[in-house]
């Protein structure tokens, strides 16, 4: 029986210490699993990069919603665990913890070094999401850089590369400087950052005194450092000012070689002097310019971002210096003409804010945009939930430029399984049986070179980018493999795919859900998952990005010392799924209050309805109330049902919450208390049963140890079979529908007249048990009467079920706007007022007729009141009207 007041400080971690020991929430791995009735949902792996944040909290308590309710309204529920280390930021994390550099160690000790990091992390965050709650299954985790997942990831690799889906090329690739590696286009994103234009001077070399051609133009550039880079000027060929150029050839400042003029219609005559060089690569357009006219290469910074021996002078500074240095001397040389302020959008490496350039490189990719029709059909496919997000993934899919760039220069990752020839170059890809392999330690699957018969190979030292295995999550999760007897793909749980849910972010739909959609369709032939659910973020009190740098970050382990867990859920759900919004500590203290009306009335029900109650009672003993109460249950079942399917979490919980509180609580138990029959205690315990049911995938703590406590020990568990008692609140049977038929308009009718009844004796200053002489309800509460005389001690009711009451709405007084009266009507606004005062005017439907003048519906507004004017007092309660005659 729950005592005194509820605790959570300690029933919180007792129940998610039992839950994991007891594998409360384990896969049936051993029992067949009807593919039918599963849950599959494909969790996102957080990256091993730092702590728990506010947005973990949120997003895995959303996911948790899903798989405690599917988990009770269904079958089996498959909600894994995993982490993503084996990239660039768990790379960046043992970097910056150890204070090292990757290129300072050998790969191997490197590696090493990471798993170190990673594992400690690991281990912290894991005992984060536990004291969360989450119902994960713990014995269904894995990490992105385990064997088993290396084998997956490098099957995909080998699958695609059969396919012809894969090539390797040299070609100008993204490079981030500060990692030192090629990264994929949905790496990049947009940073505002501060500027120049610099107005740099031309000599036209070509230039002859006999004709129109000018001496010199100006360029405007934002990256004076790409000056040695600079192969070409291109002038759009509408520009007429400056057609004369076209043809010739230009000296470039400071380097003094000399470059073609061309015309061509990318150039955006809008942006600074409408002249733009073109330099390998400055940005997208270079790289197209570079390509199309088929220009010379010159490569002015290296993979560190620092300038080579193209800059001459300049070989060895870091870009940003070189590009200083060559502005001073420009204006030493008289080159520069104006050099201005500006803030411009710039391409930067999401993990580490570098502004990113454009290298020659040779690189893996896997081809893509061939397909972007097709990507977007199979997103369709797909429910989105909320709709809208759809859009985000549509726009990212029509705007890819680039093909997927999977291989990057880092010392931790999954290897390439590939060698090259020394002598040709040829590609040996291992085989299948093999895997995973690491090319720099084990050898290729051929003794020989099978284009050249050459006998010596080179191992691919590149690793994979980490999205090429996180994209493989559904087939990982599904234990996707390669059966070399069968010479097929096959699955360990073909029940499994394709997964019911996606949870996860919007920020990361291009990275995580195009590439799955991509990988997987792609090695399957269908979509992965038959629905998406994409969440917001949470921002602080003014709705900002929260931001250690600005001092606005809400840390969960602060939260989570002076909130119950119960509460921070109820915060989760007070939100519509995939909305960004602030964090706010009065949605957590309404938690608190509503886990503390459902322990004390929890504790009113059990001494209400004390052991043991009863479980069946004959229908006919049944009273109106309790009917009611029941079928206006079974009707929130059947809307709280349909929430939960929809995701719409924050009206499921503030439904619930209102209905428990002011129709449960606040209504049926009030009347409750004054009755001693079986009837009220089934009706009781059967709602209270329902309630934490309802209540457990939002409240998961204090259901839990509620049900434990009132009806998991064996003598309920014998009388509640029926009910689907078990262990755990979360292993039962959604409600359904109990099918009890009511009257339930009488029934609302009723307690509002209770209700009533209740305010006008604490108005009064009444006991609750002080007794009522007369009471007249002009409604229909038959059936009903006992109820309401019962509890407000009610000597004479007298129910008016099909009469209007003796009560008639009265003018009390009319309001003028002034606003609008006094500039029409100036000196006549007196009179208008004195026959207001009077009462001398009439009302005409919209139109006030008053002191000779005609109001109109927008220059007035009528104050009425409802008046009663026989004996007693008149109260009201929305359509009830109440008469109460008390001579006490």
């Amino acid at each position: 029986m729950p005592s005194g007041e509820y605790d959570p400080d300690a029933v919180e971690p007792r129940w998610q210490r039992r839950w994991v020991d007891e594998e409360t929430y384990a896969y049936p791995d051993d029992d067949p699993v009807d593919p039918n009735t599963v849950f599959s949902i494909d969790t996102p792996p957080p990256t091993v990069s730092g702590s728990l944040h506010m947005g973990h909290l949120y997003g895995f308590t959303l996911q948790d919603f899903v798989a405690r309710f599917e988990r009770m309204n269904g079958g089996a529920t498959f909600f894994p665990f995993g982490y993503d280390d084996n990239g660039i930021a768990s790379e960046r994390l043992t970097e910056d913890e150890l204070d090292i550099r990757h290129q300072d160690f050998e790969r191997r000790e490197f590696q090493a070094k990471c798993r170190e990091v990673c594992a400690d992390y690991e281990e912290q965050f894991t005992e984060n999401v536990q004291s969360l709650g989450v119902s994960v299954d713990w014995d269904h985790t894995y990490q992105t850089i385990e064997p088993r997942v290396q084998r997956v990831s490098q099957l995909s690799f080998v699958d695609l590369y059969d396919q012809g889906r894969e090539y390797r090329e040299k070609a100008p690739a993204i490079w981030c400087p500060e990692c030192e590696t090629a990264i994929s286009q949905v790496e990049t994103e947009d940073d505002e950052q501060a500027s120049h234009f610099n107005d740099i001077a031309f000599p036209v070399a070509s230039a002859d005194e006999s004709d129109d051609t000018p001496e010199e133009f100006v360029i405007s550039t934002t990256r004076p450092e790409l000056l040695p880079a600079c192969v070409a000027v291109f002038v759009h060929p509408d520009d007429d000012e400056n057609q004369a150029l076209v043809g010739e050839s230009a000296e470039v400042p400071l380097f003094g070689h000399e470059v073609p003029i061309i015309a061509d219609e990318r150039v955006d005559m809008e942006t600074g002097s409408g002249i733009v060089m073109c330099c390998t690569f400055g940005d997208q357009n270079d790289i197209e310019w570079y390509q199309v006219h088929d220009l010379d290469l010159r490569v002015a910074i290296d993979e560190s971002g620092h300038m080579t021996e193209v800059a001459e002078g300049y070989e060895g500074l870091h870009s940003a210096e070189a590009g200083e240095a060559i502005v001073e001397d420009l204006e030493e040389a008289g080159a520069l003409l104006d050099r201005r302020d500006i803030t411009h959008t710039v391409n930067v490496h999401e993990r580490c804010g570098t502004s990113v350039e454009f290298l020659v490189t040779e690189q893996w990719y896997i081809e893509m945009l061939d397909k972007t029709d097709e990507y977007l059909e199979i997103g369709r496919e797909m429910e989105w939930s909320p709709d809208k997000m759809f859009s985000r993934y549509e726009h990212w899919v029509e705007g890819l430029q680039w093909d997927w760039l999977i291989s990057r220069q880092r010392s931790s990752g999954i290897p390439f399984p590939v060698w090259y020839c020394e002598d040709c170059g040829e590609e040996v890809i291992a085989e299948k049986a093999d895997l995973p392999v690491d090319p720099l330690s084990d050898d290729p699957p051929v003794d020989a070179c099978p284009e050249c018969g050459h006998d010596g190979f080179e191992p691919e030292d590149d690793v994979l980018d980490t999205w090429a295995t996180s994209s493989l999550t559904p087939l990982i999760n599904a234990g996707w493999d390669w059966d070399e007897d069968r010479e097929e793909f096959t699955m360990e749980h073909p029940e499994l795919y394709q997964f019911d849910l996606r949870p996860q972010g919007h920020d990361i739909i291009s990275f995580w859900l195009f590439h799955t959609l991509v990988k997987c369709y792609e090695h399957t032939g269908e979509v992965p998952f038959a629905e998406t659910m994409i969440n917001g973020h949470v921002l602080d009190e003014n709705r900002e990005k929260m931001s250690k740098s600005v001092g606005n970050v809400v840390e969960p382990e602060t939260v989570l010392e002076e909130f119950p867990v119960d509460a921070t859920r109820y915060w989760a759900a007070g939100t519509a799924v995939g909305d960004d919004f602030p964090f706010k500590e009065k949605d957590l203290r309404a938690g608190e209050k509503l886990i503390r009306k459902l322990w004390n009335a929890s504790k009113l029900v059990e001494s209400l309805a004390p052991e043991p109650y009863p479980d069946e009672p004959a229908d006919e003993d049944l009273r109106e109330l309790d009917r009611w109460l029941l079928a206006e249950l079974d009707g929130e079942v059947e809307r709280l049902t349909e929430l939960f399917e929809d995701r719409a979490f924050s009206k499921a919980r503030d439904e619930l919450r209102s209905f428990f509180w002011n129709t449960f609580c606040d209504d049926y138990l009030e009347i409750a208390k004054q009755r001693e029959d079986e009837a009220a205690a089934y009706t009781l315990r059967t709602a209270h049963r329902r309630f934490l049911k309802l209540f457990a995938p939002l409240l998961a703590h204090v259901t839990e140890e509620l049900w434990h406590d009132m009806y998991a020990d064996a003598a309920a568990e014998a009388a509640d079979a029926a009910d689907g008692a078990a262990d755990s609140v979360h292993l039962v049977d959604w409600p359904e529908p109990l099918g009890i038929d009511a009257d339930r308009d009488a029934g609302a009718a009723a307690t509002a007249v209770v209700g009533t009844l209740r305010k006008y004796k604490s108005e009064n200053q009444l006991p609750l048990n002080a007794e009522l002489d007369a009471v007249e309800v002009y409604a229909d509460v038959r059936g009903f009467e006992d109820d309401i005389t019962g509890v407000m001690h009610v000597a004479d009711l007298t129910v008016h079920p099909d009469e209007d009451a003796p009560v008639e709405t009265v003018v009390t007084g009319i309001d003028l706007d002034y606003a609008t009266v006094g500039p029409k009507y100036g000196d006549q606004v007196g009179d208008i007022e004195a026959a207001l005062a009077q009462g001398e005017y009439e009302i005409d439907g919209d139109e006030l007729h008053v002191a000779g003048v005609t109001l109109v519906d927008e220059e007035f507004e009528i104050e009425e009141e409802r008046q009663y004017q026989g004996d007693g007092e008149l109260l009201e309660a929305e359509d009830v009207v109440v008469i109460v005659r008390n001579e006490a």
